[in-house]
């Protein structure tokens, strides 16, 4: 074999991010992030792409990047994605700490004093830990507060539970460990009825932009977020 096969062969493998090392480690291989649309929102290293809510692109007061982890402890402001999107498929990976809360926001659009004022929300839990866990309609993997995800959907504190966020158009799925959990359209009677019937009903944006920043939560407890990657549906 001659010798520069040896070190092209390993640069190949860098190249590609390590194969599936990568993956566990907190960032997706090269070559899932640039394959039929996807593109990272995290690079496993910095919180490059995400700022806190109503800040400057770059400010990120309380997140850390914590082995190839995004981390919060609860003690900061809600972060959100620099670009914004309508229709897409968002994938992540997420665990807590016993106790914690947080959430997964979509259609942010930073125009009210909070992000749940405005965006949807994906809850994120630790069932057993936390009294949200007590109820479906609250508990992780839930349209918070207005649709329902089995409570057993969610794995325990301190293991990573998987999500995806399907959107076309004012259409939702929210999937939670390759169950579909959530199934909704934001144009319809019955969300719009559901709405006026929850405590968003006097927050006149809530749900209406169908656009806007990807959001991550921090509210009480330590979190974790990894492998975050989207595919732009508008642009295709």
């Amino acid at each position: 074999m001659r010798r520069w096969i040896l070190p092209l062969a390993a640069a190949m493998i860098a190249a590609c991010g390590g194969g599936q090392r990568n993956r566990d480690e907190g960032a997706f291989p090269v070559v899932d992030t640039m394959r039929n649309g996807w593109a990272s929102l995290f690079d496993g290293r910095t919180l490059t792409g995400w700022h806190d809510y109503q800040q400057a692109p770059g400010v990120t007061t309380g997140w850390t990047v914590d082995n190839g982890t995004i981390r919060t402890d609860g003690n900061a402001a809600d972060l959100v994605s620099d670009e914004q999107y309508g229709s897409f498929d968002l994938e992540l990976e997420w665990k807590v700490a016993p106790g914690a809360n947080s959430g997964i926001f979509y259609w942010a659009n930073e125009g009210t004093d909070h992000i749940y004022e405005n965006a949807p929300e994906m809850q994120v839990l630790d069932n057993a830990g936390a009294p949200d866990g007590k109820s479906p309609l609250t508990a992780a993997g839930s349209l918070y507060d207005l649709y329902p995800a089995p409570i057993s959907a969610a794995k325990p504190a301190g293991e990573w539970n998987t999500v995806r966020i399907v959107v076309r158009g004012a259409k939702v799925e929210q999937w939670l460990n390759d169950q579909k959990v959530v199934d909704v359209n934001f144009d319809s009677k019955e969300m719009r009825d559901r709405i006026a019937a929850s405590k968003f009903k006097d927050w006149l944006t809530f749900g209406k932009s169908h656009r806007g920043h990807i959001g991550l939560q921090s509210h009480g407890g330590t979190v974790w977020f990894r492998n975050i990657r989207i595919k732009d549906k508008d642009s295709e």
